[in-house]
């Protein structure tokens, strides 16, 4: 049996474990459940002799002292990237670190896929024309099925992406400075420059928020993509060259998909891309769905508690050597 201490308020709680995992974790272990307003000494009052510490979306930046001698081996934490949650000290040679970002990511992959056929199928143009009382505007959908799809970044949600493109057969382009040949073929891609990828006929963003990533899509790449062609961004906007993009949708020469935008929330937008049916604008809502927020607590304890039972890494370990290349 584990001291198990939920860091995150009632209602997340019950965002994020379904009613029967939250009755097993209870019936097996010693579940210390936190009380709302949840700040950096009710933290360190449930860590206190906790084995595993579970946090989410809410929980406080987690003081260092907190993992003293006698504090949680393990953070377990039912949301997706932990950095604004432990330093990178922490992250290195502290406690054992799970994230939810791999679950998520197949919520993301989904978004990916339905907006990529609700563009390519014109099914917003079509709703419109049909609520207006037109029938049939001028305007005919593409198939997916043998397209060219460009992947931008290797992520967990690029991964489910791809995953979820195979049985459309499409010729899968991905660029990852960290990726090799082999890997890529692995995923169903074939490794290719960014330039070649971002002339695909639906280009998607998969990178983390790094120096190196930020305006990474810029005029040139943006300008190289085909006419007609779809950008789907559910990663960080700040990747692709704002200015450059509004003025590719605002001409009309390529359609966008966008869940991120520079400053969140995101309430007024360029009429460029309110003014027509170019783009898809969705309030950062990719990773969130009921199914998918009701089984990240349950996917990263079970992780954590294997971890301390064999040692075994499951998919939600954050690897420390990888901490400063990922979201």
């Amino acid at each position: 049996m584990y001291r198990l201490a939920m860091a995150m308020t009632p209602e997340r709680a019950t965002d994020v474990f379904d009613p029967a995992t939250r009755a097993a974790l209870e019936a097996q272990h010693e579940v210390i459940w936190a009380q709302a307003p949840l700040d950096e000494d009710e933290v360190r009052s449930l860590a206190a002799g906790a084995d595993i510490l579970v946090t989410s979306w809410g929980t406080p930046p987690l003081p260092a002292d907190v993992f003293a001698e006698g504090g949680p081996r393990a953070v377990a934490h039912a949301a997706g990237t932990m950095k604004n949650l432990v330093t990178v000290e922490l992250a290195d040679g502290g406690p054992a670190l799970f994230s939810a970002a791999s679950r998520i990511a197949w919520s993301v992959g989904e978004y990916c896929l339905a907006t990529t056929l609700t563009m390519l199928r014109r099914v917003r143009e079509y709703d419109a024309s049909t609520r207006a009382g037109a029938w049939r505007p001028e305007v005919r959908g593409r198939e997916l099925r043998g397209r060219r799809v460009g992947i931008v970044g290797g992520s967990s949600t690029a991964r489910a992406f791809l995953a979820m493109l195979a049985p459309f057969q499409v010729e899968a382009l991905i660029y990852d400075p960290f990726l090799t040949t082999d890997a890529a073929a692995g995923l169903g891609a074939q490794l290719a420059p960014l330039a070649e990828v971002m002339a695909a006929d639906i280009v998607s963003i998969h990178v983390p928020d790094l120096p190196s990533t930020r305006g990474m899509t810029d005029a040139d790449l943006l300008a190289a993509m085909p006419d007609g062609g779809l950008l789907i961004n559910s990663a960080r906007a700040l990747a692709v060259d704002q200015d450059a993009l509004l003025r590719e949708v605002g001409s009309g020469r390529i359609r966008a998909a966008l869940d991120v935008f520079p400053a969140e929330p995101a309430t007024s937008f360029p009429q460029s891309l309110t003014d027509d049916h170019g783009s898809l604008l969705t309030p950062h809502i990719a990773g969130d769905t009921l199914e998918g927020h009701q089984a990240l607590g349950g996917y990263v304890v079970g992780d954590a508690l294997a971890y301390l039972d064999t040692g075994v890494r499951g998919p939600s370990y954050v690897d420390p050597a990888n901490w400063s290349i990922s979201a």
